[in-house]
């Protein structure tokens, strides 16, 4: 969700498949607390491999999260590692811009804390993965380590980004635009990015995933009702 998972130096993958599909924001759930090993919904296991002594702080929905993070498949294959960048990766919690998985997962960490998270494709990125680099159905082993918590930045309303005409209605030009400018930014920032130029070979497939997800009347437009990214409702 988060580039949702880039390899090379462009932004995160992670955080561009998840914006690509529009994750839903998930619900709380229970806190990891000083339990060794927690379960977030039955499905997502979080364990906790280290946790400092002294906690000043724990994440909570809507702080700034800067992390370091390795992604594996359940064979093995590492599909990410920000410490292959040396830069870690930062992104607002709670919101979508990320996984759910991530978004559940994360909750109540302290900094300098790591823990091991076993994703569940629905909490990932479903029957249909990411690009080439997450096959559909695939169950996510991330093992992450919480570098900083900061401050919250002022909310960030993509629907509004998105809708260019001020109609309150998503069409597909639209977000094509915008999933062209987010990836023409991510190349910019980091250089050459094979996962980059995947994702924009991909993008009319990813321009019609997202419309099968979000518009679940299927009137060819994704109403501000309809979509789960980031709105704030602050029409």
């Amino acid at each position: 969700m988060p580039r949702s998972r880039c390899v090379a130096a462009a932004r995160p993958l992670l955080l561009l498949a998840a914006l690509l599909l529009a994750a839903l924001v998930a619900a709380d759930p229970e806190p990891a607390g000083q339990q060794k090993t927690a379960q977030a919904n039955d499905k997502l296991k979080i364990e906790v491999l280290y946790k400092p002594e002294e906690c000043n702080a724990s994440s909570k929905n809507g702080d700034m999260l800067t992390m370091h993070y390795k992604g594996t498949l359940e064979d093995g294959t590492q599909f990410d590692s920000s410490h292959d960048r040396d830069q870690p990766f930062t992104f607002q919690l709670g919101v979508g811009q990320v996984i759910k998985g991530w978004d559940q997962g994360l909750l109540d960490m302290c900094v300098g804390e790591r823990r091991k998270l076993v994703i569940p494709p629905e909490l990932a990125y479903g029957d249909r993965g990411a690009g080439n680099v997450i096959p559909g159905g695939a169950t996510l082993t991330f093992e992450v380590d919480l570098v900083n918590i900061g401050d919250s930045p002022p909310p960030v309303n993509v629907f509004k980004e998105i809708d260019a005409d001020k109609d309150q209605m998503l069409s597909r030009e639209e977000v094509s635009e915008y999933l062209k400018k987010q990836m023409v930014a991510a190349d910019q920032e980091g250089g050459e990015s094979e996962e980059v130029k995947r994702m924009m070979e991909d993008h009319d497939k990813l321009v019609e995933e997202i419309f099968q997800h979000e518009d679940k009347d299927k009137n060819g437009f994704i109403s501000h009702d309809e979509f789960s990214g980031p709105k704030h409702d602050e029409l």
